[in-house]
């Protein structure tokens, strides 16, 4: 079993990374919206009492410190939604009680990623024989100082197993009681290629959409078609 002890931390690079989100979630415009958590605070206070939506776009703000949360930056939303909009289903890093914000080194490694989770996710949707997704790529700047270091181990190690998230829940648990920043770790979905896995968006300097992509669906994802700039 990997402990995080073991992995190298990186000094940190600053860095410009990609992320693929489905374009039906829309940015969450109150993050972006004020400069400061105090700003925060007072808005989410006098907008609670009018607007009944307003849990939903938001999510869960316990499970991210406001201190965390990069208020100010472009993009805010951007960088805060994985944490307050958790897949209770998990992910890699994740066992479901907590988020994480998967970026990827290119924009290719990053549609390669959610290609694999969407063929795996409609493959279990009885009847659905054809189908077009749009996502929305996103370019993030960020600096990596601080990260747990998996590419120190082979893509053979139980943290990569394709299927099995058994070993890579642990360490992404320890990750996160442990409070560190993140941890950088190869591609699974696209070996050769290096991923991130951010247990926090405090590192994050900017996210900006870069253009929109198409996955069509046929029984599998048979293309993916860029469809425009931002």
């Amino acid at each position: 079993m990997v402990t995080v002890n073991t992995l190298p931390v990186l000094a940190g690079d600053d860095l410009q990374a990609h992320r693929l989100v489905n374009s039906k979630f829309p940015p969450i415009d109150l993050f972006d919206d004020v400069a400061d958590a105090a700003q925060f605070q007072a808005l989410h206070q006098i907008q609670a009492l009018t607007n009944p939506r307003l849990q939903n776009e938001i999510g869960r703000l316990e499970l991210i410190p406001l201190r965390e949360i990069p208020f100010g930056i472009p993009g805010c939303s951007y960088a805060t939604a994985p944490f307050t909009h958790v897949n209770p289903a998990g992910s890699r890093f994740s066992n479901g009680t907590f988020g994480v914000l998967y970026l990827a080194d290119t924009i290719d490694t990053a549609i390669a990623e959610v290609r694999h989770h969407q063929n795996r996710y409609w493959a279990g949707v009885e009847g659905l024989s054809y189908e077009r997704f749009v996502f929305r790529g996103l370019a993030c700047a960020f600096t990596d100082a601080g990260n747990q270091d998996a590419t120190a181990l082979a893509l053979s190690d139980p943290i990569y197993a394709p299927n099995d998230y058994t070993q890579s829940h642990a360490l992404g648990s320890r990750l996160k009681q442990q409070g560190h920043a993140g941890l950088r770790y190869h591609s699974v979905r696209s070996p050769g290629n290096t991923c991130w896995g951010l247990m926090t968006p405090r590192a994050v300097r900017s996210v900006v959409q870069s253009a929109h992509y198409e996955m069509i669906w046929s029984g599998q994802i048979t293309s993916v078609n860029r469809l425009s700039n931002a």
